[in-house]
């Protein structure tokens, strides 16, 4: 039963991805957890606003129970499957996220200043979470699709666009995190 409970390298992971996205391939299914924010809107009825919505959701339950699958499966990983829940962070991280106030790195899985009970309680961090909620969801939607849509499923089917969404992915996060995060923190 440990193995099950220690981290599992990547020569497993990576060819069950690979397995997954072979399989979608061959029944020519595109793999995408931000489609199914659009699959959900239209469920709701977005479609008699926008024609964006105007599709046939059904089409889409597959996806739906990938994502309903990836949640239940990170919080049956998270609550039984892992011995030590907190990443190992190195320790010049942890000290230069604490010299910008982050008190949690190194203990929790996440920052709890910004996703904690406490973030509500700070003007600031909620500003900080609607303006990436919503860059997230226009960069989506922006880009065709999220990071798991373009750099797994994309990638996996040799689509220029999504090689050049991933590169920017990448771009953006090191600009985000050596440039943007030490003037927001």
């Amino acid at each position: 039963m440990n193995w099950i409970l220690q981290p599992w390298p990547w020569y497993v992971a990576g060819p069950l991805i690979t397995l997954t996205m072979a399989l979608l391939l061959f029944l020519g299914k595109n793999f995408g957890m931000s489609s199914n924010l659009r699959t959900i809107c239209t469920m709701c009825g977005a479609g008699s606003t926008c024609d964006f919505f105007c599709f046939d959701w059904r089409s889409q339950k597959w996806n739906l129970l990938i994502m309903i699958g990836a949640i239940l499966g990170g919080f049956i990983a998270f609550n039984f499957l892992s011995v030590n829940p907190v990443p190992d962070i190195n320790p010049d991280t942890i000290a230069d996220l604490k010299v910008m106030e982050f008190e949690s790195a190194g203990k929790a899985y996440v920052p709890t200043e910004l996703f904690g009970s406490e973030a509500f309680s700070s003007i600031k961090t909620i500003i900080i979470l609607l303006t990436g909620g919503f860059l997230v969801g226009f960069g989506a939607r922006y880009a065709g699709g999220c990071t798991s849509g373009h750099a797994i499923s994309g990638l996996s089917n040799l689509q220029l666009p999504s090689l050049i969404a991933v590169v920017g992915f990448f771009v953006g996060g090191l600009i985000m995190v050596h440039l943007l995060f030490p003037l927001i923190f």
